[in-house]
């Protein structure tokens, strides 16, 4: 048997794959809400946006409105961690169908005595709801419409926005339908806003020696100083010895070669030990407090793989995949191959253990105090096992962040964030022409992946160094640096490596000569130059402008010179409005003419704008929709704060 219920929801979104992964927010985004909602006939609907958090018994509401062609719009803000369901009610809505059907009937001149005796039947229900004042205006209404001798009072009455407001307020959902329901995951802030740098904690000292976490404890002040609020680590666990690669991902490790510190686990211990030349375990935590006290946290490497001496070979040999010849195939990445590292047998028959050791990793080190983990690979791991480890860490660490380092196909990487992944790295290492960096930004933000993936744009990583910095001057540097943190939320690099310029390359390859993955390496932390100084002032305009503290608002405004790309960036609230404009030639001087986003800034042709140069501090009056730039390489771009 078919029920009764007439209208129809079709289409809701933000939703993925039918509902079956959850969208993402981080606390106080708004969630908006479209819908079709339509109904037989003529009649007048009503329809919601219904939300409660997982914590909560009861459906709060939020009324959707029309847009046109039984399109609806309705949005909810989220106020806490944790999953939110949400879903679209409609219904016919009788009471304003009859207001509707009343107003027609006096235009036209017609009398509408019965109509009116009609419309009571709609205002006594909502005698139990409404506020003493609303409940002595409907008594008031009543009284008109039953009084004859008060018809053009309550003509008047009939047609009020006043008794339309209640109807709207107190709607009669009868036989109302529902779509069906929908989450989406809120986490902290810092998922949707962070700046990263990533150094080798061994590569600290101030001799030459193995550097240690109190070596690390020494550039707190200066990665905070530069605007930083994440500091991740490589992995700070012992290094196999077997197989150990030598200097430059040579085969042979000579006496003395720190080896990778990928290769994890030896005679030492695991994944749960730290590499002894590091420190203890109170070196660790300690710096992990101190880096608090700096408005910093700690990221650690999260890397399920095994050197071929790592406690888990003779203790968990069923965790490996050997070969008849009593050997296990080592780790590779066509045409790059990991000598040192053994991959985990994820088909064993043993996986309920092995998932519970890796499970029980992760709680070891956030009970030491870190929340934010990098994870190394994930893309050569199970989907559904990322699935259940980082729900089970999320339901009792929500804060806990994950990012996922995965360089690889585009849905294979959409897959991981879909299954719980926080952040991602992304394409925008190989993305450098105007056309190409434009094609990504739209696909990251006007598709549905803007609901599930957040990016985080690397310039450089150990792994990475592109061809576009391999010799490139400091403008390149500034010009790449620029581009991620404006125009993704998250960010991070690879320093000091990044702002020292430091690019030599193995011949033909995007791979770092004498690359810092294999040995200790020595800098001067504490070197100043253009670039530290460029990064520093970027990093503090994004914590003091929201615009910058999301991806997703962002418009692409006219130019006319393909090597200058401006774009307009806004928070939610349209209180943060700012104009980029960066060069992308990074040797000559460019111009051209920028066309502002009038209609989106709310403002008519001819009305002054002023715009403030947040690097230099200079103000400009712009009184024209084009407007003319000039960048060199001394100083490629502008961030401007639009002062309407």
């Amino acid at each position: 048997m078919q029920n009764q219920e007439r209208v129809v929801i079709d289409y809701v979104s933000p939703q993925i794959n039918g509902g079956d992964f959850f969208i993402k927010r981080t606390i106080n985004e708004i969630v908006n809400i479209d819908a079709h909602v339509l109904v037989d006939g003529h009649d007048v609907i009503g329809a919601s946006v219904l939300f409660k958090h997982e914590t909560e018994k009861k459906w709060s509401e939020s009324r959707m409105h029309l847009v046109v062609n039984d399109e609806w719009q309705g949005s909810f803000s989220v106020q806490k961690q944790g999953f939110y369901s949400y879903k679209v009610q409609g219904w016919v809505d009788y009471a304003l169908n009859w207001q509707h059907g009343i107003e027609r009937k006096i235009d036209a001149g017609q009398i509408v005595k019965s109509e009116l005796l009609e419309g009571i039947l709609y205002l006594k229900p909502l005698l139990k709801k409404g506020t003493k004042e609303e409940k002595e205006y409907l008594h008031y209404c009543i009284d008109c419409f039953e009084d004859q001798s008060k018809y053009e009072i309550a003509l008047s009455e009939a047609k009020s926005k006043a008794l339309h407001d209640i109807f709207i307020k107190y709607p009669e959902k009868y036989l109302a339908n529902e779509s069906k329901e929908y989450r989406v995951y809120v986490d902290r802030k810092k998922a949707l806003f962070s700046t990263w740098y990533e150094l080798f904690p061994r590569s600290t000292a101030e001799e030459e020696q193995h550097g240690n976490f109190k070596d690390c404890e020494r550039l707190l002040p200066r990665i905070a100083a530069m605007g930083f609020d994440t500091l991740y680590f490589p992995p700070i666990h012992p290094i196999g010895y077997l197989n150990r690669k030598g200097k430059n991902n040579t085969t042979e490790a000579k006496e003395g070669d720190s080896g990778s510190a990928w290769a994890i686990g030896s005679h030492e211990g695991g994944h749960r030990a730290i590499h002894p030349k590091l420190g203890t375990i109170e070196d660790f935590k300690a710096l992990i407090k101190k880096a608090k006290d700096h408005r910093i946290e700690i990221a650690m490497d999260y890397a399920l793989q095994a050197a071929p001496d790592h406690p888990w070979v003779k203790e968990h040999p069923e965790w490996f995949k050997w070969r008849p010849d009593g050997t296990v195939q080592y780790a590779e990445n066509p045409p790059k191959k990991y000598q040192d590292i053994l991959p985990i047998y994820w088909e064993t028959k043993d996986y309920k253990n092995l998932w519970k050791e890796c499970l029980d990793i992760l709680l070891y080190w956030i009970d030491c105090g870190i929340t934010i983990f990098r994870v190394d690979n994930p893309h050569t791991k199970p989907f559904y096992f990322w699935n259940w480890i980082i729900t089970e860490v999320k339901k009792k660490y929500p804060d806990t962040i994950f990012l996922a380092e995965a360089f690889t196909k585009p849905k294979v990487m959409q897959q991981l964030a879909k299954q719980g992944y926080t952040q991602s790295y992304t394409y925008f290492t190989w993305r450098n022409s105007k056309y190409e960096l434009m094609e990504y930004m739209t696909e990251l933000t006007q598709t549905e992946q803007r609901e599930f993936m957040r990016p985080n744009f690397w310039p450089n990583t150990p792994d990475i160094n592109p061809y576009d910095l391999q010799g490139a001057n400091e403008s390149k540097y500034i010009q790449r640096y620029v581009l991620a943190a404006t125009l993704s939320s998250n960010i991070g690099i690879y320093g000091p490596v990044f702002e020292q310029m430091i690019d030599e390359a193995i011949p033909g390859k995007e791979e770092y000569f004498m690359s810092e993955k294999f040995e200790v390496k020595h800098y001067d932390w504490f070197k100043q130059n253009k670039l530290t100084t460029v990064i520093s002032r970027i990093n503090h305009i994004r914590h003091q402008h929201e615009a910058l503290q999301q991806t997703n608002n962002i418009k692409f405004c006219h130019i006319e010179n393909d090597n200058l790309m401006a774009y307009y960036k806004w928070n939610d609230s349209k209180t943060d409005e700012l104009l980029i404009i960066v060069s992308l030639e990074h040797h000559y001087a460019q111009q051209g003419t920028v066309q502002l986003p009038l209609a989106d800034l709310g403002v008519q042709s001819g009305h002054q704008i002023n715009v403030s140069d947040l690097v230099t501090g200079s103000n400009y009056n712009w009184q024209n929709e084009w407007n003319f730039i000039e960048l060199h390489p001394t100083l490629p771009f502008h961030i401007f704060k639009i002062n309407k």
